[in-house]
This record gives structure tokens, sequence and C-alpha cells, in this order.
């Protein structure tokens, strides 16, 4: 069945006198990287789906005040002069998030893992324990 606005099938604005590299629009999609944050009775465990990034393009910090900053950049793939974009889908650039961690957060003992283009990264969390109150008896 043929559709018309298809854009696999048929571009309206096909001759037009665009231009042909669309490489120079920036691409905002990667810039707001999604991250996922649980709570385990251990930890403080947070997850980055960030494909096709080296670990080496990745930063992650805690700043002061217990900022946890996990950072990184996605370079754009090199233009050849001869090359004729018909789609540019992928996003490249930088990414920054930050979040504030709870006070029961180990900030010294954070540590981060990358495999298979996911980042983890754990905070282990400090344990609670009861205060108890001692109370003086009079009499």
């Amino acid at each position: 069945m043929f559709d018309p606005f298809s854009s696999d099938v048929w571009d309206p604005f096909e001759g037009f006198p665009f231009s042909n590299s669309l490489a120079n629009v920036p691409s905002s999609a990667f810039s707001n990287t999604r991250i996922d944050w649980k709570e385990t009775p251990e930890a403080h465990i947070f997850k980055a789906d960030l494909p096709g990034i080296k670990k080496e393009d990745v930063k992650v910090e805690v700043e002061e005040g217990r900022v946890l900053q996990i950072s990184g950049e996605r370079s754009k793939e090199q233009e050849e002069k001869n090359d004729k974009w018909h789609r540019i889908e992928r996003s490249s650039g930088k990414f920054e998030r930050r979040f504030r961690l709870p006070e029961n957060a180990k900030v010294e003992e954070v540590k981060a893992n990358m495999e298979n283009g996911v980042l983890t990264v754990t905070v282990p969390k400090m344990e609670k324990k009861p205060e108890v109150n001692s109370i003086d008896i009079s009499g």
C-alpha cells in the first residue's frame, strides 16, 4: 500500500534547493540522556544507556555537597565533502546530568562500571544505626 507520508518512501521536499548537509543541525536527543536511579538496602544505583560511547569519553564525579555528576560526549562522525546524507537520527554532542545524593551516601566509595554501552554507578549507603538516648533516673 502506498503511503505518501512515509518518510522512508516519499519526500515532498526532494529536489528543493535546501542544503544537503543536515550534519550541522545540532542533535539534542543525546543531551537529554535518561538515567535510572534505584535504591536498594545497600546502595543507590544509577544506570544510563550510552550506546556508542567509549568509557574514556564518560566522566563520573562527586562534587562538594554530595552532588553526583555524570557527563560525556559522543563525537560527530566525520563528514566527507561528497557525502549526501539521507537521514540523520543518531545523536552526537555532550551531556551532563547531576544528582544530589542523600545524606546516607558513602561518597568516598562510589564505583562506576561500563559494559555493553550501559553505565552503572553504585553509591554504597551508610548503615543506619539506631540512635539510643540514655535517660537519667532521678530520685
